[in-house]
This record gives structure tokens, sequence and C-alpha cells, in this order.
């Protein structure tokens, strides 16, 4: 094999192992006060099915990274990939639609639209995508995390758990390959966190679906494959050590952090 092969068999199994690739991103905006410099060259690769914690003081950026691989947020420089698409070859609408494949998201606010019940809240991306069996497979959502009891419920008559279990059912319905977490259980009290993280868990693992979860809490983040800490829109630290996880490393990882959650 030539080196020329070998170099493209390797970029090829890079790119299949990987699901986020985020290279020397920058987002920058302006202000009254000057120009404000939120990611200073983040580089980060996510591979598939991983968890990944990230922490970091308050205002290093971690919400903001959150929202450019989701593609909410369009960087000033460099490249995005997520599930194979390069984010600054798409419009607004190629965007949603990649959302919509691709990308589940948990809000620490819930995000829930107040006018429907919890049915019709997880039913909008399945209906959006044009599923044509969207309540039923809403209706199964919500039964898997407790709720089917609740189903014909407003937000306004659950509870903040029952609540970020009906945000939970939304961002896993449609299957994403990429759920991306912001802080969700930070408006919860430590028992009802303590439900909605296990349900996390369980949900991503029983589907094989990658994990970010952005966190304030340690403890959290130890439960998730490895921790990356941003410091000043940067990567401070990968949680490699300098190298990728093998399997056997990853699965041992995973039983100490399930042991550790019990």
């Amino acid at each position: 094999m030539s080196k020329v092969q070998s170099a493209a068999t390797s970029s090829e199994t890079i790119a299949d192992r990987t699901i986020v690739d985020l290279d020397d991103v920058h987002l920058r905006l302006d202000s009254g006060a000057g120009p404000v410099n939120i990611l200073r060259g983040v580089n980060l690769h996510v591979g598939r099915g991983e968890r990944v914690g990230v922490v970091g003081p308050s205002g290093s950026g971690k919400s903001t990274m959150m929202m450019v691989m989701a593609g909410l947020e369009r960087p000033s420089g460099g490249r995005i990939r997520v599930a194979g698409q390069d984010l600054g070859a798409l419009d607004e609408d190629g965007l949603a639609r990649f959302r919509r494949d691709h990308v589940g998201i948990v809000f620490q606010a819930f995000h829930l639209v107040p006018t429907m019940t919890a049915l019709e809240n997880v039913a909008i991306p399945l209906e959006f995508a044009g599923v044509r069996d969207a309540f039923d497979r809403a209706r199964a959502g919500l039964e898997s995390v407790g709720l089917g009891h609740r189903i014909h419920h407003y937000p306004g008559q659950l509870s903040g758990g029952e609540q970020q279990r009906t945000a939970l059912a939304r961002a896993f319905v449609a299957e994403p390959s990429l759920l991306l977490a912001d802080e969700p259980t930070g408006n919860l009290d430590i028992d009802t966190g303590a439900t909605i993280v296990k349900l996390l868990f369980d949900l991503a693992e029983r589907r094989g679906t990658t994990l970010v979860l952005i966190t304030h809490d340690p403890a959290l983040a130890a439960r998730c494959d490895r921790t990356v800490r941003l410091a000043d829109g940067r990567i401070a630290d990968d949680g490699l050590g300098g190298g990728d996880l093998d399997g056997a490393a990853l699965a041992a990882r995973r039983e100490r952090a399930r042991l550790a959650g019990e």
C-alpha cells in the first residue's frame, strides 16, 4: 500500500470513529465595549457512542461550544463536522434539517411549548420529519421515561422533573446520533436530578447515542467516559491523557461510572 493510500485509509478510519470534529473553532461577538472572544481555537473530537462531560467556570464557553455543535451558532472561524456533515456548508434550512435528523438537545429550562400537551411536545420533531406514526412514537417515548399517564397534561400541570422527562423523551424520540445536554438537572432538586441523570444515561446507553453533557457537577461529569475542561474559551484538558481510550479501557471506565452512580 502506498503512503497516500495508507493516509487515506487512516483518515477514513478516524472519520468513521468520530461524530463531532471541531477544528480551530473561534467565535467572536461584537459588543458596545468592543469584540468579545468567546471561543479561541477550540479543537475537540468526540467518538461515536462516547459520553463526554464538559466542565469549566461560568463564561468559559461551554454552552457556546454546544450551540456551535448543534449549528445554532455560526463560528467566526474554523471547521465543524458533525455526523459527517460540514456545518459551514449548510444554510439555515439545511442546518434545521441537520438538527432534525441527527441532534437531540436538552436544556436546563426544559423549553417545552406551554400550549401543547406532553404528547404534542414530544411529537414535534417527528411531525417536522413527516413521520406518519408520530403520536404513537411520542406516546412510546413518554412511556419510556415513566410518563405514560401524563401524556395529555400541559407543561404547567407537570412538575419540574416531569417537564425534564418530557424534554428527554422529545430529545430521544427521533433517535438522534448525538444528544447535547446543557445543565439538564440545573433547575431540579437533588433527588429529582438523580432520577433525570439515570434516565439520561440509560437512554443513551440503550440507544447507542453519543452524549455531550455540560455540567457544573464534577461527580456527574465523572460518570461520563471522559471529562473535557474549558477555560477562557479554550480546551484546557480534553480528558484523553495523550491518547484515545481503547475498547477495554472505555468499558472499564463505564462500569466504574455505573457503580458510582448506584
